[in-house]
């Protein structure tokens, strides 16, 4: 088929190749460079690094306005593929293609429509996580699927790990989605359930909160990490948690406690604590948890939280 395919970030790269490799890709839509940094470097996203590499053409659009619709609706194409291109496909785009778009969603929809499927889903402690492929609407990711498929993860993998391992699935999926259309064997059906909504995440919900159970707090850090990062206070300053894991085996602390051991730091929660071996204090770089513990003043006395 001929295919335009949209989407910006690395999730989004195994179906690019993935369907370049099968079909005709007349055109690769992707958000503009963006400064990347601390010297704030204009980068081309993944998505346009992986079609220069396979020599597609590419439309840099900061949004789908008239005039990539115009380009579009020149290059003739059959099909439009979105995933996390990172903005809303509006009319008359959405019918250019002869075949209107399908998109590549990171849950099992209609759970977790939205900017966010994988780490709201990880917040929520949901366990079931997947992808599924849609027929692209006006409305918030409400089309009939084509297809949906539920994928083991790791349990104790991050927001990152996790949609590194759907893109890879998601792709193979939205392969056979394409295959099935482009043999007229297709079928999407109505979305079952009561939708649950995923907004892009802010930095306050990287807050730990310490009076809730352990498993709670371990599904928000899942969540929320590498971004926008797990996150306490100690007093006053934010301490950013880049490893952590369930302490198995250890006594239980008051929430906000923390106790060392050779390897980790424990912090109390409601229920067991949570083992945590990496931070970035404020205006610090990345350290083992316990050489930050180590130079504090009194660390034996320090809860965070407060």
């Amino acid at each position: 088929m001929r295919l335009v395919f949209a989407g910006t970030p690395s999730a989004a790269v195994p179906t690019l190749h993935r369907l370049a490799d099968e079909h005709d890709i007349v055109a690769v839509v992707t958000r503009p460079d963006a400064p990347l940094g601390r010297k704030r470097v204009l980068t081309p996203s993944p998505v346009a690094q992986a079609a220069a590499e396979l020599g597609l053409p590419v439309i840099a659009a900061a949004r789908l306005d008239d005039a990539v619709t115009e380009a579009i609706a020149e290059l003739d194409a059959e099909l439009g593929v979105i995933v996390a291109y990172g903005g809303l496909v509006r009319e008359p785009l959405l019918s250019t293609p002869a075949k209107g778009w399908i998109n590549l969603h990171f849950s099992m929809l209609p759970s977790w429509r939205g900017a966010a499927p994988v780490q709201r889903a990880l917040i929520a402690g949901d366990a079931e996580l997947g992808a599924s492929v849609f027929q692209l609407v006006p409305a918030l990711d409400a089309g009939d699927v084509f297809a949906a498929r539920v994928v083991d993860v790791d349990e104790q993998a991050t927001a990152d790990a996790v949609l590194e391992v759907l893109s890879v699935e998601g792709a193979a999926l939205t392969a056979e989605v394409v295959a099935a259309i482009a043999d007229g064997t297709a079928v999407a059906v109505p979305q079952q359930g009561e939708p649950t909504l995923a907004p892009k995440l802010t930095l306050d919900d990287g807050l730990i909160d310490w009076t809730e159970p352990l498993s709670r707090v371990f599904a928000r850090f899942r969540g929320v990490t590498p971004e926008p990062g797990a996150h306490t206070t100690i007093d006053g300053l934010r301490l950013k948690i880049l490893e952590a894991a369930p302490s198995a085996g250890v006594d239980a602390l008051e929430p906000g406690r923390i106790a060392a051991t050779k390897s980790s730091l424990l912090i109390g929660t409601a229920s067991d604590p949570l083992a945590v071996t990496r931070v970035q204090p404020a205006g610090k770089g990345a350290m083992k948890a316990v050489d930050w513990w180590r130079g504090q003043r009194g660390a034996e006395d320090l809860r965070v939280g407060a």
